[in-house]
This record gives structure tokens, sequence and C-alpha cells, in this order.
């Protein structure tokens, strides 16, 4: 099944200012702080040579500059997960997919290489390498997607054929091509799949809810059908030979002759 998503609603689940989880997600490890702060520290340090040797008249502007890079550490995560968040939100058209989980499995991939030297004074290379959880969904319609996240211990709970939840993006007002899918929520576990967390994980919910909830449209579909067997009857009725009658009987009554039609 497939939403369209008003503008407004895909922009209250992928707000363009970075939400707590997308924070987390970009403060990362202790060595990703100390780099920002490596940053950070030389900001710092261009500041006060800036400041001995730039003209008078700039030095509003260069201190304004320097404290904002010396908080570079702080609100760095704030900035890349924006960024990210603008790059998901230049498209133009979003919409609501519930599917299944078609299939799953595990990978490996590489993260990073660190060398080092053993006791024999050898060079080694050692790889990173973290294990990753691979979802395939997909609809009675045919379309299928799949997304990468890293394995964590709740995923163990994950089994094909449990209901999946998504937001899919693409620039063609008919969502004929999806350009980019967020993250996977199960609701039944609920339980949230992804590498990067692109939705609002307390607003979400809500709308998968009311999407659930929503009217039947089968009522409506009743009324065209007996609507259309009722044109069809008419059709009938107004047949060739028919009509020289009725016709004659109109006139009748539009010149006063006749009051109500009659049946000869």
């Amino acid at each position: 099944m497939l939403v369209p998503l008003t503008r407004e609603k895909f922009s209250q689940l992928i707000p363009l200012v970075a939400t707590s989880q997308q924070y987390k997600y970009y403060w990362g490890k202790f060595p990703d702080f100390l780099q920002r702060l490596l940053i950070s520290v030389v900001i710092a340090a261009v500041y006060v040579l800036l400041k001995v040797f730039v003209m008078p008249g700039f030095g509003p502007i260069v201190f304004v500059l320097g404290l904002i890079g010396a908080f570079y550490w702080l609100w760095g995560p704030v900035f890349w997960a924006s960024m990210r968040n603008a790059k998901c939100r230049r498209y133009k058209y979003s919409g609501f997919f519930r599917g299944r989980i078609l299939d799953w499995w595990i990978t490996e991939e590489l993260v990073g290489k660190q060398e080092t030297v053993d006791s024999k004074g050898d060079l080694v290379i050692v790889e990173n390498r973290e294990k990753r959880i691979n979802l395939e969904v997909g609809d009675e319609t045919g379309f299928t997607a799949q997304l990468t996240a890293p394995l964590r211990v709740e995923h163990k709970v994950i089994a094909r054929g449990q209901k999946a939840e998504m937001v899919v993006m693409s620039n063609r007002p008919d969502l004929s091509r999806i350009e980019e899918i967020s993250d996977i929520y199960i609701p039944s576990r609920d339980l949230w799949v992804s590498d990067y967390p692109y939705l609002r994980r307390d607003f979400f919910p809500e709308v998968s809810r009311r999407i659930r909830d929503r009217p039947s449209q089968r009522p409506r579909s009743r009324r065209l059908e007996e609507e259309e067997q009722e044109y069809r009857e008419n059709r009938v009725s107004d047949r060739p030979s028919q009509r020289p009658r009725r016709r004659r009987l109109e006139e009748e009554r539009e010149r006063g002759r006749g009051g109500e039609w009659e049946t000869r």
C-alpha cells in the first residue's frame, strides 16, 4: 500500500533542523568527538592569529567567526544532520508505504583499517568489520526496496511476513519512480531498523495509526457500482425505437396539451 503524503506532513516527519536521535547519530563515538574538538582548537588558534594581524575594522567579524568555529565540536552534529535532512527534503513528493518483510540476511562490511606493528616489527593491517542486517520489503503491487543497517540485538525478533512501514520519496507526482527511502518501522514489534534515523520516531507511529484507521472506501465503491448500473438501465430504456414516442410526449407536455405523460 502506498498513500501520498502532503508536503506539510512530510516536513513534520523529516524536519529541517536535526532531531535528538539525529544529533546523537552524528555525535558519534569518542574518536569522532576528538576530531571535532581538534578542528575547534585549530579554528581558535587561527582566530588568535587573525586578531593580532587583522585590521581593526574587521575585529567584530573575526570575533564572531572565531567564536562560532571554537564551538564546532558542539554544533557540528546539528549542521551535518540538518544537511542530510535537506538532501531528502529536496524531493518534491513523498508517500507512506506499508508492506511486508519479504526476506532478510546478515552480511559483514569493512568500516575501517588500522596499521599496527607486531612483536617482530612487522607491519600488520587490522580490518574493522561490522555486521549489518539487510531487509527486503515489498507489497502486493510488486514494489520492492532494500535497506541495510547495523545489526542490533533487538533485530533478532525480525521475521519474514511482518508488516513494515516507511516513507518513500520521489520527484514524480504519481510516485512511479522511488528515489529514496527512509528507515523502516515494524509496528508489531515497535522496532526501528535504520542506519540514519530520518523520521521523527515520536510522530511517525501516530501517522501510521491514522492511515490504518481511515474509513473504508468500500461503501463509496458500492454506490459507484449502483450508479453505473442505473446508467446502463437508462441507456437501455432510451433505445432508438422508443425515442420518437418519448420526444412526442415531451412536446405535448410543453404545449400544455397533456398533463402527465400518457401510457398508450
